[in-house]
């Protein structure tokens, strides 16, 4: 009877504790939230991104944009239909299985489980979706400073606070996410501070992501590999969404960051002069890569319902991304908010790029466009260099590279440990076994 007794009190006590707790807001980064395309007339919503049956049709139908300067925001070319963010499940559903049909479930497709396991890892820790954990999800072809994702993490945040007992929130945000916030700390830094207690951030790229981004522009992007890649988006699809996103721009590597060395896109030439041939490799660093990315697609279009749309290099978003950098260099973060910085580490990580060979040089700028790149890699996730993950101007508590890649670090073991450290939280079921303190178990 005693311990029955020790037992409920010790229960109840846990789920105190458990109630009384800070929210969490899980903040997604690019690809990593479902997008549902609406139609302006019905209604009625249909799947766009991700998924992997019908991917390349619904894709080009519904997701293909074009930037539109007077506005700054990125719009679907059917005007029949938008671009939303399913909100269900407190945010949490656009950003847990990017694809959760069936058969993705059913043959466990990896890449797909996005928040997947932190979700699960969360829940275990006590927290309760809709009370102390929330999700967001935005349409990542926007600018990370465009005010419909600033007023939608306000909002949310705002949710969180009064759900959670007007409690502080603690974001953890992965990749592209962690610009979005370091863009609201710059606009919204009163805000910020209000709502705010811990920030956590993974992979963030505060100084962009050298060689994949400057691959994206120029050849696209292979989001899914692997056998499930048969079913998905081709690159070359990807490719004509990305020319026309600005938070791609906004990843472009910081020419005024003081990198250890520059990275660099090079190209081998053939070049005809008076009946005599040269081959030379021509190098582009951060600020002269713009003329190759405006002469490499300056013929790149695609047909869409039976017209053609010129997609070149949009220097109207360049300087956009430009106005971005200033903002997110003008961010300082708020007394009071504690900031903590995890990295990815032990993974080859594109930074230099490189298209044709000496033996198989390129005869037009242009058809780098069509060539396989090879890359000079440095230490990284796979997609976010070390350097620049952890050139964040913030003051943190605590800097820690974990070996996983870019989107495992959204499942990994040492992450999850730092993360319940950092929150001060540990699973349910181990605290009801033990009596000593989340220090103990993670020891600083």
């Amino acid at each position: 009877m005693f311990l029955e007794l020790f037992g409920w009190l010790k229960s109840r006590r846990s789920d105190e504790e458990v109630a009384e707790r800070e929210a969490v807001l899980l903040v997604s980064g690019i690809g990593g939230s479902i997008l549902n395309s609406k139609n302006k007339a019905s209604g009625s919503e249909t799947r766009v991104w991700v998924r992997i049956l019908l991917a390349e049709l619904e894709f080009k139908n519904k997701l293909w944009s074009i930037y539109n300067p007077n506005t700054g925001y990125t719009e679907t070319l059917d005007d029949s239909s938008e671009i939303v963010v399913p909100e269900d499940d407190y945010g949490l559903y656009a950003i847990d299985i990017l694809d959760p049909s069936i058969w993705v479930k059913c043959t466990h497709v990896s890449d797909l489980y996005h928040f997947h396991d932190m979700i699960d890892m969360l829940v275990g820790c006590g927290y309760k979706k809709g009370t102390t954990l929330f999700g967001y999800g935005y349409d990542f072809r926007q600018s990370t400073r465009i005010d419909k994702l600033m007023d939608d993490l306000k909002q949310k945040l705002e949710a969180a606070y009064k759900a959670s007992g007007r409690r502080k929130v603690n974001i953890i945000s992965h990749s592209m996410g962690g610009l979005l916030v370091s863009c609201f700390i710059s606009l919204h830094k009163d805000v910020f501070s209000e709502y705010v207690s811990k920030w956590i951030t993974i992979a963030t790229p505060f100084q962009g992501a050298p060689g994949c981004i400057n691959d994206s522009l120029l050849t696209g992007l292979q989001f899914v590999e692997g056998f499930e890649s048969f079913f998905f988006v081709s690159r070359w699809t990807m490719h004509q969404l990305l020319v026309e996103c600005p938070s791609i721009y906004e990843m472009l590597p910081n020419p005024k960051f003081k990198w250890r060395k520059q990275p660099e896109i090079m190209i081998w030439r053939r070049h005809s002069k008076d009946g005599e041939t040269t081959i030379e490799l021509e190098t582009y660093g951060p600020n002269d890569c713009v003329g190759l990315f405006a002469e490499a697609l300056k013929n790149n279009e695609l047909d869409y319902d039976g017209e053609t749309v010129s997609l070149s290099f949009n220097f109207d978003i360049l300087e956009w991304a430009a106005g971005t950098r200033e903002v997110l260099e003008s961010a300082q973060l708020p007394k009071g908010v504690s900031f903590f910085n995890i990295y990815g580490t032990c993974f080859d990580t594109p930074f230099d790029v490189c298209y044709g060979s000496e033996t198989s040089p390129i005869d037009d700028v242009s058809d780098v466009c069509q060539t396989t790149p090879q890359y000079t890699y440095v230490n990284g996730d796979g997609t976010v260099p070390v350097e620049s993950a952890k050139a964040g101007k913030f003051e943190a508590v605590e800097r820690v590279g974990v070996g996983a890649t870019h989107r495992g670090l959204l499942k990994d073991e040492r992450a999850f440990e730092l993360i319940q450290s950092w929150l001060g939280v540990a699973p349910v079921a181990k605290s009801l076994r033990r009596s000593s303190k989340v220090v103990d178990i993670y020891p600083r």
